[in-house]
């Protein structure tokens, strides 16, 4: 019996230390590069709100109609994609960053409705990701109008569905490489636009310093910007007007 219970309290502790060394991991986040984020608090076409469980960015000036709701990379600040989205925000599409569960895309199971709620006059929704938030958002594309995947890539099979698609990446990227990105092409449509931006790298697709196992990028990180929020602007475009759910 007392070895029974020893045996029963060592088991105990150590799932508990399991735990708190998973949720120190979890909650220990690359925080957003504060410079970048003063620049759109500053930015006065771009509103900026804290909703609880996503920021919510929407423009001051005439909206499209048009909304993103976009998912984090696995334990990135939700603040950091702030800078991404500005000039589309400020040319009239809304987007919701959602704040992930325990920081983790995979860890949360609410539906985008949910986000969707934080901006009620929106009438086409896209869906979107980094990284890992990209693959969690196309677990969720059936329920959109649109997916953009930044620096990311499926890992289920959407290729027949009538979806918009926008898959950016960067020639530099060490984590969602050329590569993998390239091999996951036949789960998109074949009317998937795919933008390869020469010499941006992973961290480039947010404002939050460099990331372990990604390559040094070769553009800076204002020219990656420029071309991504341009990619996002001129597909958003395709999307006005769309009603396919």
């Amino acid at each position: 019996m007392h070895r029974a219970r020893r045996w029963t309290a060592w088991t105990l502790a150590v799932v508990v230390l399991l735990a708190v060394v998973f949720l120190v991991y979890a909650n220990t986040v690359m925080q957003g590069t504060r410079s970048a984020a003063l620049q759109v608090w500053r930015d006065d076409r771009v509103a900026v709100r804290d909703v609880g469980d996503a920021v919510l960015m929407t423009p001051t000036g005439t909206a499209d109609g048009t909304g993103i709701v976009f998912i984090p990379g696995a334990k990135v600040d939700p603040y950091a994609y702030m800078a991404t989205f500005r000039q589309v925000v400020a040319a009239g599409t809304t987007v919701v960053i959602t704040k992930p569960t325990l920081n983790l895309a995979f860890f949360d199971t609410r539906p985008l409705a949910t986000f969707e709620a934080h901006a009620p006059r929106v009438t086409t929704w896209a869906v979107g990701g980094h990284s890992l938030g990209g693959v969690r958002a196309c677990q969720l594309a059936q329920d959109a109008d649109g997916l953009l995947l930044l620096g990311s890539y499926c890992a289920n099979d959407i290729a027949r569905s009538y979806i918009d698609v926008l898959s950016v990446s960067g020639s530099r990227d060490g984590l969602s490489t050329p590569d993998k990105v390239a091999a996951a092409r036949d789960q998109l449509p074949t009317t998937a636009r795919m933008v390869e931006v020469q010499g941006a790298n992973h961290a480039d697709f947010g404002a939050y310093g460099d990331q372990p196992g990604d390559r040094p990028a070769t553009i800076s990180r204002a020219e990656a910007r420029t071309q991504i929020s341009a990619a996002i602007e001129d597909w958003v475009g395709t999307l006005h007007g769309r009603t396919l759910r």
